[in-house]
């Protein structure tokens, strides 16, 4: 941190600021503070003009540090920021203009807060020094030779990276070599799988920057993002490689349809799975497994296993269309089969519509939707198949031959990474298996910073779309190393210099940090003290929050700084009635959610401070106790939805602030303190018209129970 500080101070009139409160009064408690060099006010702050002006000061004045009172944090980003010097932002638009009683006293008392709050921040933080790697290294390791895999080294290469491209079969393709063919990509159109895959081998072969290992397997991977350590495993022969980021595309297996006790797989010999049928169809004959002969009737059942709680509760998004592909195989190759297609509901989305009309078309193609309740045996190795919940209204009996079961797309595991990371070999999964890191914003990142995810074992999808996210986690893998090369955060930082220091010498082991981060970032000596990976590192301050030792610290995010920030306003006695609230708010969805409802003019209590955090899982219990301590009545802390749909940016800080707050409110019981002080509370993005509400109900908890008995102590 920065022992001497020289500060300047620019606050902004317009867009109804200076309507709102007195901000000559904002400046003459600048020009109070030793530190402040300069103060000036600005009626447009974010104007080219006043960017001048300001860039003009910094010379003039030799400022270090900037305070800008103006609009949102989240508001004109790149317009102040400045080379070189340290900017603190204050909201006076969306945190009192826009939300509060202009020309109240409460009012211009929140803004002279705020002010205080920036400015102690500003006094005791510094500007990061990134963390920069010797030597980093660009090049993409690529786990998996399938149609992912193949399209994500063809996309890396062409964008001038030097790929590795392991496969652990003798040769590239994946599930392509097992295919007759592949699902037409718009609606009639013809395919021709072996022209498609001998153009996938002759680009890969025509890309000077793809090296291709098959017969090969990854037997360890350590490091981080820019110097990634690997060694693979080709028929014995282990070989060193090194990377800058890693795509995970080694596929997916058929659901198990043995699992399925309903259709006895392993007793009847004519139920087969879609995965045997294309290997008929392959061999050129699609017939009976009992006696080898041509099918008269031949049944498909959708979603074997899938949409169903038991099995696979999700869609797997192909096995519709592979359904109605493999329909005219067999079409083509018996005309006089009969083909029927029992549906939960077909999904042929987009253009495969038209695909799905054409089949349609076919007379001896018949659809039927509902469920297959029963499966008898007929003593001719037919079988009847009762379908019940169908759109007749009544059960109906189909007798068939052969019967093909759609089982649903499995996740191959991660393990085939073998991490050499405290957390484990493979990737922390998020449902059902797949690996992810955020579901909505960010589809191809995992909870390891560095390695991406692409194709089906991120997601069940077919060719078309595995190309697509082959692309898509390219372009992240790529950012990730350029990122890495500045010293900069990957999402949802993206660009953040800092990172988190250790002061090791105060460190009792106690494997808080290396066991909460959710990102892997520790490793740790046998003994437990945390090794950090900053280029792993999400910038979280996850692992901040965790520590009772308070030793981890970001230079621009510390435990003092925001303890600063929380002993640096004058707390109204309880004589005064003003009670003062501290909300600690997630800057990912609670925060935003702030702007929209100051956006939408919505109006809250302005006895609530707000502290915006990087995610509520990096609030230290000593911010906690600074607070109570201080005279605060009540500590509100606002941050993203936890649980199996979740939203939280950094993964599990909202799950762990619920397990710590309720350490925290036993802690408050025995200090006779209520434990209703400090509430934790959820939020979306989207729920911007819940927060006056929240505020309200909270203010009113507050009335009730009385002032914090430490106010006047």
């Amino acid at each position: 941190m920065a022992e001497s500080k020289n500060i300047g101070i620019f606050i902004c009139t317009g867009c109804q600021i200076g309507d709102a409160i007195d901000t000559a009064k904002l400046r003459s408690i600048a020009e109070q503070t030793s530190s402040v060099r300069h103060c000036t006010e600005h009626t447009f702050l974010c104007s080219a003009e006043s960017r001048q002006q300001i860039t003009e000061d910094i010379r003039k004045h030799q400022l270090d540090s900037l305070v800008i009172a103006a609009c949102s944090p989240r508001h004109a980003v790149a317009n102040f920021a400045f080379d070189k010097v340290l900017t603190e932002r204050v909201n006076l638009r969306e945190g009192v203009a826009w939300t509060m009683e202009h020309g109240n006293e409460d009012t211009q008392m929140a803004a002279e807060d705020y002010l205080r709050m920036g400015i102690a921040r500003t006094e005791t933080s510094g500007l990061p020094d990134p963390y920069l790697l010797e030597n980093p290294v660009s090049d993409i390791l690529v786990i998996g030779g399938g149609i992912s895999g193949m399209q994500a080294a063809i996309e890396a290469a062409s964008a001038g990276c030097q790929v590795l491209l392991v496969e652990k079969e003798n040769d590239l393709g994946g599930w392509l070599n097992h295919w007759h063919d592949i699902i037409p990509v718009s609606g009639g159109k013809q395919t021709n799988l072996n022209f498609f895959l001998q153009e996938k081998m002759d680009e890969i072969k025509s890309l000077t920057g793809i090296k291709v290992l098959c017969n090969t397997t990854v037997s360890s991977i350590s490091g981080e993002p820019g110097r990634f350590s690997i060694e693979v495993n080709q028929q014995g022969k282990i070989t060193d490689h090194r990377a800058g980021s890693i795509i995970l595309a080694n596929g997916w297996k058929p659901y198990d349809v043995t699992r399925l006790k309903e259709l006895k797989y392993s007793d009847r010999q004519n139920i087969i799975t879609q995965a045997e049928l294309e290997t008929m169809a392959q061999s050129g004959s699609i017939t009976k497994p009992s006696d080898g002969s041509p099918p008269k009737n031949i049944l498909f059942i959708q979603c074997a296993g899938s949409r169903d709680k038991e099995h696979l509760p999700y869609c797997s998004n192909v096995c519709c269309l592979t359904s109605l592909k493999q329909a005219q195989y067999i079409r083509n190759q018996h005309p006089e089969t009969n083909v029927f297609i029992v549906y939960k509901d077909i999904r042929t989305p987009g253009k495969n519509e038209h695909y799905y009309r054409e089949v349609q078309a076919d007379s001896r193609i018949f659809f039927t939707k509902g469920e297959v309740t029963e499966i008898a045996d007929n003593v001719d190795d037919s079988m009847a198949i009762t379908v019940s919940d169908n759109l007749l209204g009544e059960p109906i009996r189909i007798n068939a031959d052969l019967v093909v079961a759609a089982t649903g797309m499995v996740p191959n595991q991660s393990d085939d990474l073998n991490l050499q990371y405290r957390k484990g070999t493979g990737l922390p999964e998020w449902k059902y298996g797949f690996p992810d890191s955020h579901f909505i914003c960010f589809p191809y990142e995992t909870q390891r910073t560095g390695i991406y995810a692409a194709g089906a074992v991120r997601t069940p999808q077919g060719i078309q779309a595995c190309m697509e996210d082959a692309a898509g986690a390219v372009l992240k893998a790529i950012q990730c190393i350029e990122s890495v090369k500045r010293g900069q955060a990957v999402h949802p930082r993206s660009g953040d210099e800092s990172y988190p220091i250790l002061s090791l010498q105060r460190c009792t082991d106690c494997k808080r940090c290396t066991e909460e981060c959710p990102f892997g970032s520790y490793d740790e000596t046998e003994k437990g003290t945390p090794l950090p990976n900053p280029a792993r590192c999400r910038r979280c301050g996850i692992c901040m929050g965790s520590c009772p030792e308070r030793i981890i610290n970001f230079e621009d995010y510390s435990i003092h700084a925001i303890s600063s920030m929380i002993k640096s306003i004058p707390i109204p006695d309880e004589f005064e009635e003003k009670p003062r609230i501290l909300a600690f708010i997630c800057e990912n969805d609670a925060y935003p959610a702030f702007d929209l409802a100051a956006q939408h003019r919505l109006k809250i209590s302005p006895y609530v401070r707000i502290i915006p955090v990087r995610c509520i899982g990096s609030i230290n219990t000593i911010w906690l106790s600074d607070a109570l301590s201080q005279g605060y009545d009540g500590i509100l802390q606002i941050g993203c939805k936890p649980g199996e749909d979740y939203q939280c940016h950094f993964i599990t800080g909202s799950e762990l602030m619920e397990i710590r707050s309720e350490n925290i409110q036993e802690t408050l019981q025995t200090m006779m303190l209520e434990p209703e002080r400090i509430q934790t509370v959820f939020l979306e993005i989207d729920e911007y018209l819940r927060i006056p509400e929240i505020i309200d109900d909270y203010m009113e908890t507050i009335e009730e129970i009385g002032p914090n008995p430490f106010k006047d102590m």
